[in-house]
């Protein structure tokens, strides 16, 4: 059995990362993404365990403004753990002198208004049981993360570590439906495919536990390797070429699945998903997240997108459905993609202006292709000249990077 580790919060140990043994739902064998050269250790979380110890970033100058004494507190503990320096503000009014100089600015929950022309917040801090609200505000305020203390306190000590000195990243992809049907989870299993087949190091990620798995779609529910359910506790920092190599693949591509069996699964902790996401990052080129349309699923997963890709067949109700979807995403681009081709109901480019987005592609309604996903054969259907139409111009986003 292939054991890797994920470092815990406190650092005092490991958790473990496992190719599952055999059992119901878990399956034997090693994973079959191989190992990749490491490029780079990231940077721990104080007070992890390490054969090379963890350096402080340098010039790490964070603003908080918050009057709240516990995020203060929390804040403070993980800063100073950095060697970083740190300005608190009581208000957002006290704070416009140093508003736009900050190295990294953090929003305390406490603070519900911006002032005139000043930049977003880079993370939004909340406390454990502040709920809805602190999503709901995170969106108001076009916060970048969200961040909720102490539990995420691992998260954002090497979040604001590595702000200083980033390593290249990986586009971050979101793809959500604006009604059942749209096609959402089609279009990113033929994306995933279509890159990898352009040598584009790629992974897909199913953010929806109640989708099924997207695992069936692809016939791999046999394929060992590591699922949602072996990382739903993850805590702190995972090393990305560690993830990669206990995926499973299927098409070229690595993928995160929820498995496709019976058993009810639960949303993943949230920064089990923050911790994923980023490892995932690091490690691919391209992470394409099929997110759901569910609102723990969009508020798991969606804050980590650089753009989100918003599906819509081409018809009224679907467009509607849609206009609403938008004002629950975060403050991302966004795009969209309409199902349908000749003989729809609408025009793709009618739907996109009334909605005030750009028309990133039409995803073609080719025959059988239900049919394909129920029976595990979606990746012989993404082979046609049709569905690389459909790609390319989605893929054309590589080269812009992230927004």
């Amino acid at each position: 059995m292939s054991r890797h580790h994920i470092q815990d919060e406190d650092g005092a140990g490991a958790y473990p990362l496992e190719t599952p043994r055999a059992g119901p739902g878990m399956l034997a064998g090693t994973a079959t993404v191989p190992r990749r050269e490491k490029r780079r250790e990231p940077p721990r979380a104080p007070g992890s365990s390490s054969e090379t110890p963890w350096v402080p970033a340098e010039g790490v100058d964070v603003l908080l403004v918050s009057a709240n004494p516990r995020l203060r507190a929390e804040t403070e503990r993980v800063v100073a753990a950095l060697g970083a320096g740190l300005r608190i503000a009581g208000s957002a009014e006290e704070a416009v002198p140093s508003w736009d100089s900050a190295g990294t600015l953090l929003l305390g929950s406490d603070i519900r208004e911006l002032p005139p022309r000043r930049r977003a917040p880079a993370i939004l801090l909340g406390l454990a049981g502040e709920g809805d609200g602190l999503w709901q505000l995170a969106a108001v305020l076009g916060a970048e993360r969200v961040a909720v203390l102490p539990d995420g306190a691992a998260w954002l000590a090497e979040h604001l570590s590595r702000s200083q000195s980033p390593e290249p990243g990986g586009l971050v992809l979101g793809l959500t439906g604006a009604c059942g049907g749209a096609g959402a989870s089609t279009a990113a299993v033929w994306l995933a495919q279509e890159a990898s087949t352009q040598g584009v190091r790629t992974i897909l990620i199913d953010g929806d536990p109640r989708g099924g798995g997207l695992e069936l779609s692809l016939a791999a529910e046999e394929t060992p390797g590591l699922r949602w359910p072996d990382l739903a506790d993850a805590k702190g920092s995972i090393d990305p070429e560690q993830l990669a190599g206990s995926l499973p693949s299927a098409g070229g591509f690595a993928f995160l699945s929820w498995p496709g069996k019976r058993d009810a699964a639960g949303q993943p902790d949230a920064m089990a998903v923050a911790a994923v996401m980023d490892a995932a990052r690091r490690a691919f080129e391209l992470v394409i997240v099929d997110i759901g349309r569910g609102t723990e699923s969009l508020r798991a997963f969606a804050w980590d997108c650089d753009r989100i890709l918003v599906l819509a067949p081409a018809q009224l109700r679907a467009a509607v459905a849609a206009a609403r979807l938008l004002e629950d995403l975060p403050p991302v681009e966004a795009a969209l993609v309409v199902r349908g081709g000749k003989g729809s109901a609408l025009d793709g480019s009618f739907i996109a202006e009334s909605l005030g987005l750009r028309l990133q592609a039409v995803l073609p309604e080719l025959r059988g292709t239900v049919a394909a996903a129920e029976s595990g054969r979606l990746l012989d259907h993404g082979k046609r000249r049709a569905v690389r139409r459909f790609a390319a111009p989605v893929l054309d986003l590589l080269e812009d990077g992230p927004a």
